[in-house]
């Protein structure tokens, strides 16, 4: 997997690539440490170039919404891919991100929560 952390000015956008799996999980869980750390009001994470999720992806991505709550960070996801978007979907891990189409559509849905 390959992570690129973008800073802007109101928001950090982390764009995976690849498969977020067993073995990539703990640069995931780093990356998401980081920002933790650094108190990141929003954080926009980009999936188009992501094509498998597992367990424990989702399971680092939880621990981020935990972490992220004390400083009251909010985070979505965009651009999931059809198979991608249907793992959330079954798990109903819907209710607890924001999942849009674009980053933009993430922006709104985070400044209407």
């Amino acid at each position: 997997m390959k992570i690129e952390k973008i800073r802007e000015a109101d928001a950090t956008i982390l764009k995976l690539e690849g498969e977020i799996d067993l073995h990539a999980s703990p640069d995931l869980r780093a990356e998401l440490q980081a920002c933790t750390a650094d108190k990141m009001p929003i954080l926009l994470l980009d999936f188009t170039g992501v094509e498998y999720i597992d367990s424990s992806g989702l399971a680092t991505l939880i621990e981020y919404v935990r972490s992220g709550s004390a400083h009251n960070g909010k985070v979505a996801l965009f651009g999931l891919k059809k198979k991608v978007r249907t793992i959330f979907d079954l798990v109903r891990l819907n209710e607890w991100f924001i999942l849009a189409d674009t980053a933009e559509a993430a922006r709104v849905a985070l400044a209407a929560k």
